[in-house]
């Protein structure tokens, strides 16, 4: 009998003992809600150098790690056709500019003709008028004067008609020469696409080509980005991005920085989603960056989407599915509101001194 009553004794002892471990209170503590993502390290800036032309490689004017400002030549292309087609539009450049201005031009000649059709307009004229003046005076004959008013005319129609030749010689002439200058020029600017230079000031991460590979318009030569800034890039879950904005706080841990967590904020969110991954592009700059950071390190971080300092928490054990919990007097309904992976906020229902026994509780 006694043993009876002292296994009786030890049964009730247990299971005092068990329902007042499972029995709890709210506390009133902070609490802050976040979304889990992964991170990728990138330089600031970060873009794809690609050539505007097609042809082969000759030479990598730099090299990977090393430091380039903007207008630094990168890459050098060769395509022997422009070569020769520059070096024949400057032919016809200089062809056409001395058919224009130099001393054996065209309307040099021209020139030389309208001097020598001016003189003998004069002649002409010279004896036009003296014939006329002896006519007048009824010297000489009808035919004389005739001949010399004819030669006259024809004189001076002359010069008119060698005038406009030579205005109309120098208007085709500068069109030459315009037309073989632009030809000329955009022949350079095609062959200076065969030089692919830096667009900023930074540091050359990558390169993709050796020497002697074929370049097309499609495919990359090399990555370029800042030298000292970097930024995070996180994959934010389609059913999360409608929570984040700028300038969330984002806590950080890199893989090669196992024991330190770093702090960041957004700057920037692209609209665009990934049909692949079915994630949104979020970018986020450090508050106090690593001393030594390199592209594609990778980490996790919690976006903090919200934060409450007095807060009325429960652990999230003790929810019954998502609306009550269990009391003394019974379920209670109760309004929830932020939550962490084992904890969550009562907004109404119970109070700080409300005792919760958890669910699966005898």
């Amino acid at each position: 009998m006694e043993k009876f009553f002292l296994g009786l004794l030890l049964i009730s002892i247990s299971v005092s003992c068990k329902k007042e471990t499972n029995t709890i209170m709210p506390t009133v503590d902070k609490i802050s809600q976040s979304v889990y993502v992964s991170v990728t390290v990138q330089p600031d800036s970060l873009y794809e150098v690609f050539a505007s032309v097609n042809g082969i490689l000759d030479s990598n004017l730099i090299s990977e790690g090393e430091e380039v400002k903007k207008g630094d030549p990168l890459f050098q292309i060769i395509n022997s056709n422009t070569k020769l087609t520059t070096e024949n539009a400057k032919l016809a450049y200089n062809l056409a500019q001395k058919n224009y201005s130099g001393s054996t031009a065209l309307l040099v000649s021209i020139e030389d003709e309208i001097k020598a059709a001016k003189l003998n307009l004069y002649n002409d004229s010279i004896n036009y008028f003296r014939q006329k003046n002896l006519w007048e005076q009824q010297i000489g004959s009808k035919a004389q004067f005739d001949a010399k008013e004819l030669a006259f005319n024809l004189s001076r129609n002359n010069v008119a008609s060698i005038k406009t030749r030579y205005n109309r010689t120098k208007t085709e002439l500068q069109t030459q020469l315009n037309q073989a200058s632009n030809t000329y020029k955009n022949s350079v600017i095609t062959t200076e696409d065969y030089t692919v230079c830096s667009k900023m000031n930074g540091k050359v991460y990558a390169l993709y080509k050796n020497p002697g590979e074929i370049v097309n318009t499609q495919q990359p030569l090399g990555i370029i980005g800042s030298k000292d800034n970097f930024l995070l890039e996180l994959l934010v879950d389609e059913v999360d991005i409608v929570t984040i904005s700028k300038q969330q706080k984002v806590v950080v841990a890199l893989d090669a920085y196992p024991d330190q967590i770093f702090l960041a904020h957004i700057i920037k969110i692209y609209p665009n989603k990934d049909e692949r991954n079915q994630t949104f592009k979020v970018e986020a700059t450090f508050d106090d960056a690593p001393k030594k950071l390199y592209p594609g390190l990778s980490g996790e971080a919690n976006i903090i989407i919200a934060v409450k300092d007095d807060a009325l928490i429960i652990p999230r054990e003790y929810l019954i599915n998502n609306e009550s919990v269990k009391t003394e007097s019974g379920l209670i309904t109760v309004t929830t509101g932020l939550s962490t992976d084992d904890k969550i906020e009562i907004l109404s229902g119970i109070t700080s001194e409300t005792k919760l026994l958890k669910p699966d509780a005898e």
